[in-house]
C-alpha cells in the first residue's frame, strides 16, 4: 500500500509517514527525546520495521543483554542508548526517502556495499563517523553521484 502523502510503500509495520517524522522533526525536539531517554517501544518498533531478531537490533544499538532487561522492566532507554537508536531511525528514513519503499530500504541497510568497505550500512553506522559517512553515501546516491 502506498501512503498517498509520501508516495513511499509502507509494507512493515511501521508507516512511512512514522519514518520519515524524524527527519522533519526539529533539533531541538530530537536532543530533548534522546535526554530523556527514547521508550523501549521504540526500540521494539525500529526492530520489527528492520525485520532484525531482538538480539540482532540490541547489537547495532549497543546494548548488552542484561541491560536490556532492565531497559524493558524500566520502560526506557537510557540517553546513550537512545542516541544510538534514534541514529538507526535516521537512517531508516533517509534510505526509505531515497528508495520510496520501506521494505528496499531496509534490504538496502542490511546489505553489503563496496563504498563503506564491503560492510552493511547499518554494521558501519555502529559508530557515528560511520554513520555520518553512510548518510553521505545516501546523499551521493539521490544525486546521481555514484561511489
Amino acid at each position: 500500500m502506498t501512503n498517498t502523502a509520501t508516495g513511499i510503500e509502507a509494507t512493515t509495520p511501521r508507516e512511512a509517514t512514522d519514518l520519515l517524522r524524524i527527519l522533519r522533526t526539529p533539533t531541538p525536539q530530537l536532543v530533548e527525546r534522546v535526554r530523556r531517554g527514547l521508550p523501549f517501544a521504540e526500540l521494539v518498533a525500529l526492530r520489527k520495521t528492520l525485520g532484525l531478531s531482538l538480539q540482532e537490533m540490541t547489537a547495532y544499538a549497543g546494548i548488552p543483554g542484561r541491560t536490556l532487561v532492565r531497559r524493558r522492566q524500566a520502560g526506557r532507554l537510557d540517553p546513550a542508548e537512545s542516541e544510538r537508536v534514534l541514529r538507526i531511525e535516521r537512517l531508516l528514513a533517509l534510505a526509505t526517502e531515497m528508495l520510496r519503499d520501506v521494505e528496499r530500504a531496509r534490504d538496502w541497510l542490511k546489505s553489503p556495499k563496496t563504498a563503506l568497505a564491503g560492510q552493511s550500512p547499518l554494521d558501519y553506522a555502529a559508530t557515528e563517523v560511520g554513520a555520518r559517512e553512510v548518510e553521505q553515501l545516501i546523499g551521493r546516491l539521490r544525486h546521481g553521484v555514484f561511489s
